[in-house]
């Protein structure tokens, strides 16, 4: 047996990244412009920077408290108020090294070997891996592509219940189609888990990116204290600190020792000096996510009309989130599309095949960055799709 045989199962059963994969291949290419990871292209704002510079100088460098800061819970939960409209104390904070390090554990608190969660696909790929790495059973269920755009049946989600299904996992705005979840969804979608007696993991990191309001809509808006949900966050796409590796979750303060437990067993708790620097931004950033949010709405109609006007783009500008899910005729390997159009275009797209069932037609696209950037990516595209 070799090294790499005797890895246990769910570790080799982990994929390797469809999105990382392209990554490796072109990274630091000259003239590239990078539109296949989920973040943007402006550094971390200075006022968060020195926050935490402050705090470093300060000498907090040491253990502490595992469900994050007092300072920072507090934070959080006058961030929900002023945001989402809701009363909720720091007692439903824990902070995280990362959203995905609070999905992790969101998905480790909630299923044991052998049980399932339903997710909607396409879907970013990390959901499905952490799902897999504890042992449970990811199940997919379709949101339906019609004429560019893209609606969920939530009936579909009711077949996919079995005795085996611990909880759904809804993430609105979506990475990557940009679908976003009405109100009324979101109360069916409840419903459903309030029948089946399941929880809810609430990936609602892009809720501040939408371009047809405030906000989308959340499941807080709907719910009341009983009802099982767990929300999973982070700091990354709102204040430009996906480096960071922030997070957060809400979640009812009945299971806040089991979560402390699960932090003190993966990471020990999140660093104090980033900590500062979070709470920095979520009490002196409301103008920078704003700015952020303009931003990408600016790319988004950028891209999305120089794409569409070829008439050999499938697509809409999103609702919501900072992606464009895009259906290219005349490519019928995104994968290795993505792969000729990074070489003959130096534009970084992430291929479809990366975001499970119903993805492989598709490329995405980011449009966080710089509106000029985003044109000539779009100009540069356009030329390659009219050459197919």
């Amino acid at each position: 047996m070799t090294l790499l045989e005797s890895l246990s199962a769910r570790a080799l059963a982990a994929p390797q990244s469809g999105i990382v994969e392209l990554v490796n291949y072109a990274r630091g290419r000259q003239g590239l412009i990078p539109l296949w990871a989920g973040e943007g292209d402006l550094p971390s704002p200075a006022f968060i920077n020195q926050a935490t510079k402050d705090s470093l100088d300060a000498g907090e460098t040491f253990y502490t408290w595992q469900r994050g800061l007092p300072e920072l819970r507090q934070a959080l939960s006058r961030y929900y108020e002023r945001h989402f409209s809701v009363s909720l104390p720091m007692e439903h904070f824990f902070a995280t090294s990362s959203g995905m390090h609070a999905i992790n554990l969101c998905v480790q608190a909630l299923t044991a070997p052998g049980d399932e969660i339903i997710y909607l696909t396409p879907s970013w790929p990390n959901i499905v891996a952490a799902i897999g790495i504890a042992g449970a059973g990811a199940v997919p269920v379709a949101v339906d592509f019609v004429d560019g755009g893209w609606s969920l049946d939530v009936g579909k989600i009711a077949a996919a219940i079995t005795p085996r299904t611990r909880a759904l996992f809804i993430n609105t705005p979506s990475n990557p189609t940009g679908w976003t979840a009405t109100r009324e969804d979101l109360e069916a979608i409840l419903a459903l888990a309030r029948q089946h007696g399941l929880w809810i993991i609430a990936d609602e990191i892009y809720a501040l990116y939408y371009y047809k309001g405030d906000r989308a809509a959340s499941f807080l808006d709907i719910s009341t204290p009983d009802d099982r949900i767990l929300y999973a966050n982070s700091f990354s796409k709102n204040w430009s600190m996906t480096g960071w590796r922030v997070g957060w979750i809400v979640a009812p303060p009945s299971i806040g020792q089991v979560l402390e437990n699960l932090i003190q067993y993966s990471s020990s708790g999140l660093t104090p000096f980033m900590q500062r620097g979070a709470i920095a931004a979520l009490d002196q950033g409301d103008d920078f996510l704003r700015s952020n949010i303009e931003r990408a709405r600016i790319s988004r109609d950028l891209l999305c009309d120089a794409l569409i006007a070829t008439n050999r783009v499938q697509t809409r500008k999103p609702d919501g989130a900072i992606y464009a899910f895009l259906k290219v005729d005349g490519i019928d390997d995104p994968r290795a599309g993505a792969f000729d159009i990074v070489d003959k275009t130096l534009v970084g797209l992430a291929p479809g095949t990366a975001f499970g069932p119903g993805g492989g037609a598709f490329l995405r696209a980011c449009f966080l960055r710089d509106p000029k950037q985003i044109e000539e990516a779009a100009g540069r595209l356009a030329d390659y799709i009219a050459k197919l």
